[in-house]
């Protein structure tokens, strides 16, 4: 006789154990409702994402989690800087005294110790957790989620109903992809290389932990540096994907070499320097889900969306988006309204703050735009840059300076 599948039942179940999902558990269990928190690799594991923005510190603080990132051995980030295409520094974009800081800075992660951290605090406020295990999409197009089939590394199968479904794999985008809602950015088609240094040159003092940001010569690509625990840098490079990669051919070492060689003041930086993990790649990375909800579910960070990663908003909006669906998602329950506009309400708020991001991405990617000069003709808005860079993209007055912005560029696909 075959023994069929364990069946289980939960009000939540949460696919995916990063920054998102682990914020959506943990705040759910909280309220009061069982939660399983189903993730298909171990934890930890290597990621990127791993530069946090103080904004984090909100959701972080409302976690629990102030004290033991405080007690980590995690670098502290009190500013970002900037690196132009000729070589030239920008002062650092201090965080100190401004909204959402916290302690005035936030901190550079490894994030296979960041998500082993926000796991383990999910489960002590009573999510069930179970990793390892594979999560099957229903069949048919339009996709029904109240009834789940999982497969653990053990063969153990389970057959779990749920009230609640909500997609956080990531970029693997399980509801987006298989329901063909992920939508490629058209402008930001980009390709990023990246790796860990040990022994990498690292400024004094409060610097230390900064997040530099350097242009290549011509602007054709950029690198991202970020200090890391125990003497590591992570360095990536990030440009037009025809551009990194116009052929099949192009090794992932040699790509990152290429744009290395036209980028000095990084040059300088790893010169005595040694690469300690292999090179990795990630194509066409910006997109976005649309919808983000339907009848008992709801997507939330990358796998909703995700933008370029160079003010490092990806971590800070998994962190905000699993908070905002995890309020939601507990009124929903107590209403017993679990509708696509009641599960995604919270998403045309978020929507505001992302798009933020976004329009400062593509001036960044402009040709023509200079923080530097945009800055000297616009004073003003030294605070409305400094608000994105630190996270505070929901700020009504933000928005202000995107009409300055449109002033010194035209915006790509306008």
């Amino acid at each position: 006789m075959t023994r069929g599948p364990q069946l289980l039942n939960y009000d939540v179940v949460v696919a995916g154990g990063g920054p998102a999902g682990s914020t959506v558990a943990a705040l759910l269990a909280e309220y009061g409702h069982s939660v399983l928190l189903v993730e298909r690799e171990s934890v930890p594991r290597l990621h990127v994402g791993e530069s946090l923005i103080p904004a984090a510190n909100d959701v972080l603080s409302r976690l629990g989690m102030i004290d033991e990132m405080l007690a980590s051995p995690f670098p502290k980030k009190y500013s970002v800087q900037f690196v132009t295409e000729s070589g030239r520094e920008s002062e650092p974009f201090y965080f100190d005294g401004f909204q959402s800081t916290g302690p005035g800075h936030t901190w550079q992660v490894i994030r296979s110790e960041f998500d082993r951290m926000l796991v383990d605090n999910a489960r002590r406020r009573g999510a069930t957790i179970m990793p390892e295990t594979k999560l099957r999409a229903p069949d048919g197009p339009s996709g029904s989620f109240e009834q789940l089939d999982l497969c653990s590394s053990d063969g153990s199968a389970y057959r779990v109903a749920t009230r609640v479904f909500v997609d956080a794999t990531g970029q693997s985008a399980l509801i987006g992809s298989t329901l063909g809602f992920k939508q490629v950015d058209p402008v930001l088609r980009n390709a990023t290389v990246w790796s860990h240094f040990r022994g990498a040159h690292r400024d004094a003092g409060r610097d230390a932990g900064a997040t530099i940001i350097l242009n290549s010569r011509e602007k054709k690509s950029w690198f991202w540096y970020i200090p890391l625990p125990d003497d590591v840098v992570s360095v990536g490079c990030t440009g037009a994907l025809g551009y990194m990669f116009p052929g099949d051919g192009e090794s992932a070492e040699q790509v990152f070499q290429q744009e290395l060689d036209r980028c000095p003041p990084l040059q300088r930086r790893l010169a005595v320097a040694e690469r300690i993990e292999p090179y990795r790649v990630t194509k066409d990375f910006s997109y976005k889900c649309r919808p983000g909800a339907g009848a008992g579910w709801v997507m939330v960070g990358d796998a909703y969306g995700f933008i370029d990663p160079v003010y490092s908003s990806g971590a800070f909006l998994a962190l905000k988006s699993g908070e905002m669906a995890a309020d939601t998602i507990n009124a929903a329950l107590i209403s017993k309204d679990l509708s696509p506009e009641r599960l995604g309400s919270w998403q045309a708020t978020y929507d505001v703050g992302v798009e933020n991001f976004r329009r400062l991405v593509y001036a960044f990617y402009d040709m023509d735009f200079n923080f530097g000069r945009f800055l000297a003709r616009f004073p003003e808005h030294r605070g409305r840059v400094t608000d994105v860079l630190v996270g505070n993209v929901f700020k009504p007055d933000v928005e202000l300076m995107f009409d300055d912005v449109s002033a010194e560029l035209v915006e790509p696909g306008q």
